[in-house]
């Protein structure tokens, strides 16, 4: 089997080169920067201990940041590289002043590729995040006798379904770790079933990704906001915004000084946005926009990464996408972090658990179409309250979920 699968990636490899041209004319990769993703570093490598951690995107990411500044202030680790594969991680990343930790495109993972990579950077500890399994790179990991870690760790039932389908070839991928840490019960019980060994349970980090401040007060906004009642519609996508603001010309009606807040999942998406706001009649207004706020603006569109704390501390209503027209959901412990009260759809399959403890604890609520988002934003505007009991109860269970991850990886420095 990794025969084959060596065969399709060279295939890959080979046609790489158009690929990343088409990424580039649609912006979704860096000019500056594409030649990371075929090993050719453009950061140096520090003399002493180096740590690696790799994570696919955003969420991954920031489930880490709190790790991975904890980890800075060992003296042993000279150097931590962070490789994501996202165009929008890397410049989050840049919103962080970290010290010793440095950011590359993850390298494709031919074989050639990914030897390169590591004949380059020679981490003493390699760190996957979530549910990124690259056979190649782990191959030449295990080869170097690099010890391997799959932190937070995520099988799906869906993901589950095609790791089995693989049979053998499964499980001796995921054999070639270590060490493997779980963030919830359904990903332990699958990894169980694959076969995996050397599994501990630490806790989710996601409820560790303290709410960093990487963005400025704008009193523009806040201005803006002084008279006006607010909901927010957070990492929508597409259909959803559509939905969202169908929804917020219904709500005017009844409260004529609303406001919505809308951050779109990917900023990439706010041309479209913009040409589609015609037939809602709606003054709106770019946050990226350093211009004076029409009074009258009722729609208030966020085109930054990295800014979604400066609202959801604003606000007590939000409504969390990726959940009503695409399935996965968004991690709701950031909203819920600043007390917001947390509306989802059905389709949280990534973070069922979480959402589970907040449903429960009346700090989310799920609903199922836009007739009942509707009817739960309506009765929640009516109390003007903001939640305040969520913040501390996260953050004293991160902070321990924190501290066993720290020190678990600590013993193999």
């Amino acid at each position: 089997m990794i025969y084959i699968y060596r065969l399709i990636i060279n295939i890959i490899l080979i046609f790489s080169p158009l690929i990343i041209l088409v990424r580039l004319i649609n912006k979704k990769e860096d000019i500056k920067r594409f030649k990371e993703k075929f090993s050719f570093a453009s950061k140096e490598r520090k003399k002493g201990k180096l740590i690696w951690f790799h994570a696919a995107s955003v969420g991954e990411f920031l489930s880490i940041v709190s790790l991975i500044k904890k980890l800075e202030s060992n003296k042993k680790i000279s150097q931590i590289l962070l490789t994501t594969s996202t165009l929008t991680s890397s410049k989050l990343f840049a919103k962080f002043k970290f010290k010793k930790t440095i950011h590359q495109f993850f390298p494709i993972d031919a074989n050639i590729v990914s030897r390169r990579f590591l004949n380059f950077w020679k981490p003493d500890l390699a760190i996957f995040v979530d549910s990124e399994i690259w056979p190649n790179t782990l191959l030449n990991l295990k080869e170097r006798s690099i010890k391997r870690i799959l932190l937070n760790a995520r099988i799906s039932k869906r993901s589950f379904k095609k790791w089995k389908k693989l049979g053998k070839f499964s499980n001796s991928i995921f054999q070639i770790f270590n060490y493997t840490y779980p963030q919830n019960s359904e990903s332990k019980h699958h990894l169980q079933k694959i076969g995996v060994n050397n599994i501990k349970n630490l806790g989710n980090l996601k409820f560790s990704q303290n709410n960093f401040n990487t963005y400025k007060s704008n009193k523009n906004f806040n201005k803006l906001i002084k008279s006006k009642k607010i909901w927010c519609a957070a990492s929508t996508h597409p259909g959803e915004e559509e939905l969202c603001l169908e929804i917020h010309l219904k709500l005017i009606k009844r409260y004529p000084n609303l406001l919505l807040i809308l951050i779109p999942r990917h900023v990439e998406r706010i041309n479209d946005l913009r040409r589609n706001l015609v037939k809602y009649n709606l003054k709106y207004h770019i946050h990226s926009d350093n211009r004076s706020i029409n009074k009258e603006t009722k729609l208030y569109i966020v085109d930054t990464y990295g800014e979604t704390g400066l609202f959801f501390k604003k606000c007590k209503i939000v409504f969390l996408g990726k959940s009503l027209t695409v399935e996965g959901g968004q991690n709701p412990l950031e909203p819920a972090r600043d007390n917001c009260l947390i509306i989802h759809g059905p389709k949280v399959s990534n973070f069922k658990e979480i959402y589970y403890n907040l449903n429960k604890s009346k700090i989310a609520f799920k609903i199922s179409n836009s007739n009942q988002l509707y009817k739960k934003i309506k009765d929640l505007l009516r109390n003007t309250k903001k939640n305040s009991k969520a913040k501390k109860q996260i953050n004293l269970l991160g902070s321990k979920i924190l501290n066993n991850n720290f020190n678990e990886i600590r013993q193999y420095l």
